[in-house]
């Protein structure tokens, strides 16, 4: 735990700050790009195009509180760099590269094809009417909330462990969450009211259930509002 947690070295907080730099950079570079689509392919045929919001933004790492100003980090440990689609965009199927533990039980080896944004057809090897439970909980329950970016050369992803939590097991490999979104994910959000967020294109939800879908080969290409394409990852890890 203390070595996914970049703990274990001589100096922690050091190590927190030259990671939450790198968050940092990773996430202006990729709000500079100005992305309207993310397009996820790999070779267990992962073949999705998720829809971005057009004033959402990528965060990561250090938050500030508001008000008082206290930089804080509010997940330890944390790899993502993450953001919150537009509801109703996602076209295509993935497929999950770790188990999804829920309500005492396992998920495994599972897909989920989405039509005009919702989760119309999933199939498991263990437990698929788990996950059927998942997408029938409610309004927004079977569309996305979250895309997250995790590199799979990441301390969680190398230790070969699989921690069956979510808030460890999500830090090792890209993930998608199916549910609410998350509101500070627009820029301005503090001017707007939920109901404003959500008519921007903020999914809402009771759940938010992240589910693992990075890896080694995982290509993730982006395009931009002019059109433009950019590479974001490559082989399962950053392009740049």
């Amino acid at each position: 735990i203390l070595y996914t947690s970049r703990a274990d070295g001589t100096d922690p907080i050091k190590a927190w700050e030259m990671h939450n730099a790198d968050l940092k950079h990773r996430c202006e570079h990729l709000n500079s790009l100005n992305l309207k689509t993310l397009i996820y392919k790999a070779g267990n045929g992962t073949d999705l195009r998720v829809g971005l919001i057009p004033d959402s933004r990528f965060l990561a790492g250090a938050e500030t509180t508001l008000g008082t100003g206290v930089v804080y980090n509010p997940n330890i440990p944390s790899e993502e760099v993450f953001i919150s689609p537009m509801k109703g965009e996602a076209e295509g199927i993935v497929y999950s590269s770790r188990p999804l533990a829920f309500r005492g039980v396992l998920i495994e080896n599972f897909s989920i094809r989405f039509e005009n944004g919702r989760a119309a057809e999933v199939h498991a090897e263990k437990n698929e009417e788990a996950l059927r439970t998942i997408i029938s909980m409610g309004d927004g329950s079977d569309m996305l909330g979250e895309c997250a970016l995790v590199p799979h050369n990441s301390p969680i992803s190398n230790s070969g462990l699989m921690f069956y939590n979510t808030l460890f097991d999500e830090n090792a490999a890209c993930h998608l969450a199916l549910g609410s979104g998350f509101t500070n994910c627009l820029d301005g959000y503090e001017r707007y009211t939920l109901e404003e967020c959500r008519a921007k294109g903020i999914n809402d939800s009771i759940i938010h259930e992240d589910f693992m879908i990075g890896t080694p080969d995982l290509a993730i290409t982006g395009i931009r509002r002019n059109g433009e394409q950019a590479e974001i990852f490559r082989s399962g890890n950053w392009a740049f």
